[in-house]
């Protein structure tokens, strides 16, 4: 477990810019030290901890360094088989969505770093979604995938546009999803 980060340490596990870590350092938002003969600033962990209570910013990236996946699909089968693969995997926290709105909701709450979104859900379709996403400065660091079966290649054009990263047809491959998911998170 890390004692110390460094700004940009800080601003990947926060989400949030470089910039804005060093401007909370140097207003006193988030307190820390200035590595001696640099200008390098540096954040103990209590201090990180104390300035993510104080910001409402979920510890939980900083407690397991596992990924956040939310997946969003109105087919509980669906959701069910996707948390247990990435559940069992070890490397993500996830968490399950099977309409619009309370993906909305999941999303501005668990802050995930990848969403696994089904096209049409009942309330809402995922163009809308990635463009909500995508709106959000908040969750640019956010990758979408849209994982659906009855979609027209227009329609993924579509989607691509909106905002996703990229398109997965249903039926699937497990490896092949978990291994997009890994190239996308960068593990």
């Amino acid at each position: 477990m890390k004692a110390i980060y460094t700004t940009g340490e800080v601003a990947e596990i926060c989400k949030i810019s470089q910039q804005t870590v060093i401007r909370c350092f140097d207003s006193g938002r988030l307190q820390g030290f200035r590595v001696p003969g640099s200008k390098f600033r540096r954040i103990p962990r209590e201090s990180l901890i104390a300035f993510m209570k104080a910001n409402n910013i979920p510890l939980d990236q900083l407690d397991t360094g596992r990924r956040r996946v939310l997946i969003v699909d109105d087919d509980r089968a669906i959701i069910e088989m996707l948390t247990d693969i990435l559940q069992n995997d070890g490397r993500f926290d996830v968490r399950a969505a099977s309409n619009g709105y309370d993906a909305g909701m999941a999303t501005l709450e668990f802050r995930p770093d990848l969403i696994l979104l089904d096209y049409m859900l009942p309330d809402i379709n995922g163009n809308i979604v990635c463009q909500r996403v995508r709106a959000n400065t908040e969750l640019s660091h956010t990758r979408i995938i849209i994982v659906s079966g009855a979609v027209r290649q227009n329609e993924i054009d579509q989607l691509l546009a909106a905002g996703a990263d990229e398109f997965i047809r249903k039926p699937f491959s497990i490896d092949h999803l978990l291994s997009r998911v890994s190239a996308l998170l960068g593990i």
